[in-house]
């Protein structure tokens, strides 16, 4: 039996009808229908685009059940907040949205909140992060905007995957010699390209299965590949 929840990367689409069936199968799975929310990738961004996340995650929580926990984790004065870490108790799903990966991690290591996710998480409770979200969740997150700058360190949960969101896109975005620096990665670690609308999950850490509209590839390690809906691998 499991020692932990389900965890899920996502390449794109959460709070969206398109993952509505996933985020519901990830909530079952997890104690009870409180969903939680963290926007903290995006807590740099406008209040417009902070009340944006708050409603799409609203509306996925009534199509699916669900009550809804919108954590208003902005920065890292809000993470080290006990009131809000204890919000995060008993969740079915701990969600960490989109935004800026390496902001997130630096907002989130160290804290009440960081502290129970992982409690939570190790209690059952489900955990996904979508694109940044997912990103993060990773040993270490390169920088692509700071070509000679070294990556930053990630939330490590997930010590063996480094993860690239929006797959299908993501390579017409960024420059070349940007794209190598995921490619660079120590023997240990895989490096697992998501395209959008599609997830990669796992209840042991150990065998990961591909949902979705699209794919996971694997671009270093021993099962490199690309890997359809539906499908399993070993990493």
């Amino acid at each position: 039996m499991s020692k932990h929840g389900r965890i899920a990367l996502v390449g794109s689409g959460e709070y969206l009808p398109v993952m509505q069936e996933f985020e519901a199968e990830l909530l079952a799975r997890g104690p009870s229908m409180r969903y939680v929310q963290l926007p903290t990738a995006a807590g740099r961004e406008s209040a417009t685009r902070l009340a944006y996340w708050e409603q799409i995650g609203r509306e996925q929580a009534l199509r699916i059940g669900a009550e809804q926990i919108f954590l208003p984790v902005f920065n890292r004065d809000d993470a080290m907040r006990e009131d809000l870490a204890t919000q995060i108790d008993g969740a079915g799903l701990i969600y960490l949205s989109g935004g800026d990966p390496h902001y997130l991690a630096e907002t989130l290591i160290g804290t009440p909140v960081w502290e129970a996710i992982v409690r939570n998480w190790r209690l059952g409770t489900s955990l996904a992060g979508c694109s940044a979200g997912a990103m993060a969740l990773g040993p270490d997150i390169p920088n692509f905007r700071k070509m000679k700058s070294e990556g930053s360190i990630g939330l490590g949960i997930l010590p063996n995957i480094r993860t690239i969101p929006h797959y299908n896109k993501f390579f017409g975005w960024i420059p070349d010699q940007a794209a190598q620096l995921f490619l660079k990665a120590p023997p240990h670690i895989t490096v697992a390209g998501i395209d959008e609308e599609t997830a990669l999950w796992s209840d042991d850490l150990q065998n990961w299965n591909v949902y979705g509209n699209g794919s996971t590839h694997l671009l270093t390690g021993e099962r490199t590949g690309k890997y359809h809906p539906n499908s399993t691998v070993q990493i």
